[in-house]
């Protein structure tokens, strides 16, 4: 017996079924999705502060956070940065340097920032080239410090996925992400991308229009990040 194939119109339309089914397995992210606190940035690894103590500048000091989370300071040796906010570490030093100096008053600033990896954006999948790693102000890799890109993305430029992380930054939109990163590959599929983001202690799955955003302009697709957001952005089907 003969078999029959499909016609090219059948094949197309199963095909836009499948591809429609796939799209739809998760809801659509929307601004009323919210993430599970309000944000306060927590300095992490890599982070560069400021520490003024007033009227010592012998112990004031600018330093790196180790990756270990920790930083070493005048007088008071090693102390956990990582995790904490600028406030809460800077009364932290209050206490240790009131051994020393009376009524002590610290000031930490974060000059350059990383954050810690639960507060970062993360994106992965079909990242458009570049010849430089992105930071926090999309600076190149040698004036921004460590870990924004985890592959050099012009020097894998044959590579299946790259991924890198971007510090987060209240207020930041889908938008940004993509003026942040530059493109999307050549064969990606923005209209499939999702964003997995944790709600009450659990990671749920969200679709993202990155297409509509960029090539039809609407800012309905515009919606807003949250800390520790992973975009996902897959390869189209052929």
């Amino acid at each position: 017996m003969k078999k029959k194939l499909l016609t090219p119109t059948v094949l197309f339309i199963l095909l836009s079924i499948f591809f429609n089914l796939g799209c739809s397995r998760y809801p659509l992210l929307t601004n009323s999705v919210g993430a599970d606190s309000d944000y306060n940035y927590l300095i992490g690894p890599g982070d560069q502060l400021e520490i003024f103590v007033w009227d010592n500048p012998d112990i004031s000091a600018k330093i790196p956070v180790r990756p270990d989370g920790k930083i070493t300071v005048p007088l008071v040796q090693d102390i956990v940065a990582s995790g904490k906010t600028p406030n809460l570490l800077a009364k932290e030093l209050e206490s240790k340097y009131a051994t020393y100096i009376k009524n002590p008053m610290v000031v930490v600033i974060v000059t350059s920032f990383q954050g810690v990896d639960d507060q970062q954006i993360r994106i992965i999948g079909q990242i458009g080239g570049g010849s430089s790693t992105i930071g926090s102000s999309g600076a190149s890799s040698s004036q921004s410090g460590t870990g924004q890109l985890s592959s050099q993305m012009g020097a894998q430029s044959n590579t299946r996925y790259r991924a890198m992380s971007l510090p987060y930054e209240k207020g930041m939109t889908l938008l940004d992400i993509m003026t942040k990163i530059g493109s999307i590959g050549q064969y990606a599929d923005g209209n499939r991308a999702s964003v997995i983001r944790k709600i009450k202690g659990k990671a749920r799955r969200f679709r993202v229009l990155l297409d509509s955003l960029v090539e039809d302009a609407d800012m309905s697709a515009n919606v807003k990040m949250a800390p520790g957001d992973i975009l996902i952005i897959p390869q189209a089907y052929f």
